[in-house]
C-alpha cells in the first residue's frame, strides 16, 4: 500500500513534501500539529526544550499570512535545532547550564529556515560543547539509540538525529567538526549532510573549533538533505570564517560508463566482524550496481584524523569554555574537561608543526580525490553499548573518529546515508567523501545507492517500497553524474538459482521473473565447487572455453541488496557477457576456490550436468 497523507494526523516517516503538503492544503488541523508536539522536554532525552504550543501556534500563524505559500519549499515543516545553534528568545546551552544564555537573534542558518517557512519546535540535547561522537556527555541525559536502546545514538548531535529517525521531525541541524552530522545520522538509520567549511554560516552557532565547524543536516531522505541544503547555502558576510560556493577542483566526467568510488585500504574496524561484514555487503551491492570500487591508501586519512585531538586544535575546544572550565569540575562533563584541559598551555610553535603537517596529509589527500569519483567509507568502524562508552568514555569516542575526524581538516564534504544493516540489526551507515564544494556530486551519488542498501526510513515503520515523494533532486542537482537508475536490474543465474533447482526461491520471492534463457560467450569454463551444499558450479572467464547455459532474470532493484547479501563466498556477483556481446550482472567466483574443482564444461551447463549424474 502506498504511503499517504492521513488527514489530521501525522504519521512517523513523513518528509518534508508531506508535512508542507498537509499544512499548506489545511489536511493538517492547528490542534493536531500542537498536540503532537505536546509534552515537557524532560520526557524525551533528545530535547533539551520544546517550543511552547503558543510559541509554535504564533508561528504558524505569521506563516498564514504570508504569500504565495506554493514560494515556500519548508511551509509549515517542523524543525528542530541543536542547542549549540542560537533561536531567538530561547536559551541556548550547549548542553551546559552554566554557560547557557538568552539568545536575542536567530542563527543565520535559522533565520533562512524561517524565511523558507520551517515551525522551530525546539532546541536538542547534544554531548557538552560539541565535544563528543557518542550522545553520552550530557547533563540532560543520555539519547538512546532510536533502534535498540542499549546503544549510543551517536553525537554530538545526538537529539537531532534521535529526533528525525523517529519520525518526529523531518529536517533537523547539527554542527560537525569531527564528526557530529555524521556519526549519529550512521547509528540511527537516516542521512547526515555536511557540508563544506563555510558554506553555510556559523554565525550564532557555538564554536566547538572555530576554523573547522560546519552547520550539518539530518534528513530521512537524499532530497530532504539536499533541500535544505540548498535553502542553507547562502553566503554570509558577517561570518569571517563564510566562503562562496565554487565549482569543485575536480571536473566531472559528463556521461562516465562507471563511476569510481575509492575505498580506504587496509579498512580499520577494531575487531568488530559484524562492521566489517556490513561494509564488505555494502560494498558488494555498489559494485552491482554497476559502480567500480578501488582501493586508495588510508594512510594519510587515518593520520590526519588522529591530528585533530592530539594537536593544537585541541586548544580551540578550550577557549569558548574558559570561563566553565576555571570554574568547580562539577560544571562540566569529567571526560569534556579533560578534552579541553588538554588543549590549554600550547604553544605556537607546536600550532606551526601541526599545521605543516595538516597541511602536506590534506595534499596528499587531494591527490588521492583526484582519481575518484568520491571516497567510500563506513561512518564508523564500530558502534558501542552505553555501558561500553560509560565504562571507557574517552577510548570508544577516539575510535568512532577513525572514518570523520579527518574531514574538516581536509576540506572536505560528506553525506551519510545508511549502509546495509549489521547482523546484529543495527544499522551500519556509510559515507560518501568528496573535496570542497562537490556537494551536488556527492548528493547524486548518494541517491543511487538510497533505497538499494536498506528498505527502512530511520526508525520508523515507512519503506521506500511503500512510497516516497521524490521532490526533483535533480533539478538542484549538477547533470554531471546524472546516472539514470532503473527500476530492475537483470541478473544472470547458471547454479542452483535456476527455476526448479533449491535456490531459486532466492529470487521468486524477490519478485523476480524468468526474462530468458540463453548462454555465455565461449569464453568460459564451469567446475563444480566442492563440498557446497545445495550443489554449486563456480564460472571463471578464459581466453579459450565454451558457451555456458544461463537463464536471465529480472529482479526489482530494491531487492538486488538483500539479494546478494546472500551470496556466500567464495561466489559473489558481477559482470557477465552473453552469447549476443552484450554484459549483465551475474555469479562469478574466485579463482582460488577453483584450484583442483572438477572441470564440468563439457556438459554445456549445470541443469545437465545434474541430469547425466542422476542419469
Amino acid at each position: 500500500m502506498a504511503f499517504h497523507v492521513e488527514l489530521n494526523r501525522p504519521r512517523p516517516g513523513w518528509t518534508i513534501e508531506d508535512w508542507r503538503q498537509a499544512v499548506a492544503s489545511r489536511q493538517l488541523s492547528l490542534p493536531t500539529y500542537l498536540n503532537y508536539f505536546a509534552g515537557s522536554a524532560e520526557a524525551d532525552p533528545a530535547w533539551i526544550f520544546r517550543a511552547s504550543a503558543r510559541d509554535i501556534e504564533a508561528q504558524l500563524s505569521a506563516l498564514w499570512q504570508r504569500a504565495p505559500r506554493a514560494d515556500l519549499p519548508l511551509f509549515g515543516v517542523p524543525v528542530a535545532i541543536k542547542d549549540n545553534i542560537d533561536v531567538a528568545g530561547w536559551s541556548t546551552s550547549a548542553a551546559c547550564p552554566k554557560f547557557a544564555y538568552g539568545a536575542e537573534s536567530d542563527a543565520h542558518v535559522v533565520e533562512l529556515l524561517r524565511h523558507a517557512g520551517a515551525i522551530v519546535v525546539g532546541k536538542t540535547n547534544l554531548d557538552q560543547f560539541a565535544s563528543g561522537l557518542v550522545g553520552t556527555r550530557s547533563p540532560y541525559g543520555v539519547v538512546p539509540n532510536a533502534h535498540d536502546a542499549r546503544y549510543i545514538a551517536g553525537g554530538s548531535s545526538s537529539g537531532s538525529a534521535s529526533l528525525v529517525a523517529r519520525g518526529v521531525v523531518p529536517l533537523a541541524l547539527g554542527t560537525d567538526t569531527a564528526g557530529s552530522g555524521r556519526v549519529p545520522a550512521a547509528f540511527n538509520n537516516i542521512v547526515g549532510f555536511k557540508p563544506s567549511r563555510g558554506l553555510l554560516s556559523a554565525r550564532g552557532v557555538v564554536p566547538a573549533c572555530r576554523t573547522l565547524d560546519c552547520v550539518s543536516i539530518f534528513a530521512l531522505t537524499v532530497d530532504d538533505a539536499e533541500l535544505a541544503w540548498s535553502l542553507l547555502a547562502h553566503f554570509d558576510a558577517h561570518d569571517p570564517y563564510a566562503r562562496r560556493a565554487q565549482p569543485p577542483p575536480v571536473e566531472d566526467r559528463a556521461a562516465p560508463a562507471t563511476v569510481r568510488l575509492g575505498v580506504l585500504t587496509p579498512a580499520r574496524f577494531f575487531d568488530d566482524r559484524v562492521a566489517q561484514a556490513a561494509f564488505e555487503a555494502t560494498v558488494s551491492v555498489v559494485r552491482g550496481l554497476g559502480m567500480e570500487v578501488v582501493p586508495v591508501e588510508g594512510a594519510p586519512f587515518f593520520e590526519l584524523a588522529q591530528l585533530l585531538y592530539s594537536s593544537v586544535w585541541v586548544a580551540e575546544r578550550a577557549l569558548v569554555a574558559q570561563s566553565i572550565l576555571a570554574g568547580p569540575a562539577e560544571w562540566m562533563d569529567p571526560s569534556v574537561r579533560t578534552i579541553m584541559q588538554a588543549g590549554l598551555g600550547l604553544g605556537a610553535e607546536q600550532a606551526f608543526a601541526d599545521e605543516y603537517r595538516r597541511a602536506t596529509l590534506a595534499r596528499q589527500i587531494a591527490e588521492i580525490l583526484s582519481t575518484v569519483d568520491a571516497v567510500l567509507v563506513p561512518t564508523t568502524p564500530t558502534i558501542y553499548r552505553i555501558s561500553e562508552v560509560m565504562a571507557e568514555p574517552l577510548a570508544t569516542n577516539s575510535r568512532l573518529g577513525t572514518y570523520t575526524n579527518f574531514t574538516n581538516l581536509a576540506d572536505l564534504c560528506g553525506l551519510a546515508l545508511p549502509g546495509c544493516w549489521r547482523e546484529d540489526h543495527l544499522p551500519a551507515g556509510i559515507t560518501l567523501l568528496g573535496p570542497a564544494f562537490s556537494e551536488r556530486r556527492l548528493a547524486r551519488l548518494a541517491r543511487l545507492l538510497e533505497g538499494q542498501l536498506t528498505e527502512q526510513l530511520g526508525a520508523t515503520p515507512r519503506k521506500w517500497s511503500d512510497g516516497v515523494s521524490n521532490r526533483g533532486g535533480a533539478q538542484l542537482s549538477d547533470a554531471a553524474l546524472d546516472v539514470a537508475v532503473p527500476r530492475s536490474v537483470e541478473v544472470a543465474v547458471l547454479g542452483a538459482h535456476l527455476a526448479g533447482l533449491p535456490l531459486n526461491h532466492q529470487l521468486t520471492t524477490r519478485g523476480a521473473h524468468l526474462v530468458r534463457a540463453t548462454t555465455t560467450s565461449d569464453k568460459y569454463r564451469l567446475y563444480l565447487l566442492p563440498g557446497t551444499v545445495p550443489a554449486k558450479p563456480g564460472l571463471e572467464r578464459v581466453e579459450q572455453g565454451a558457451a555456458i547455459a544461463l537463464e536471465v532474470w529480472s529482479m526489482p532493484l530494491v531487492e538486488f541488496g538483500s539479494f546478494v547479501q546472500e551470496v556466500p563466498p567464495p561466489l559473489g556477483i558481477g559482470n557477465v557477457e552473453l552469447c549476443d556481446g552484450s554484459w549483465v550482472k551475474g555469479f562469478i567466483c574466485e579463482h582460488a576456490a577453483l584450484l583442483g574443482a572438477r572441470d564440468i564444461t563439457e556438459y554445456g551447463g549445470f541443469r545437465a550436468f545434474l541430469a547425466a549424474q542422476k542419469a
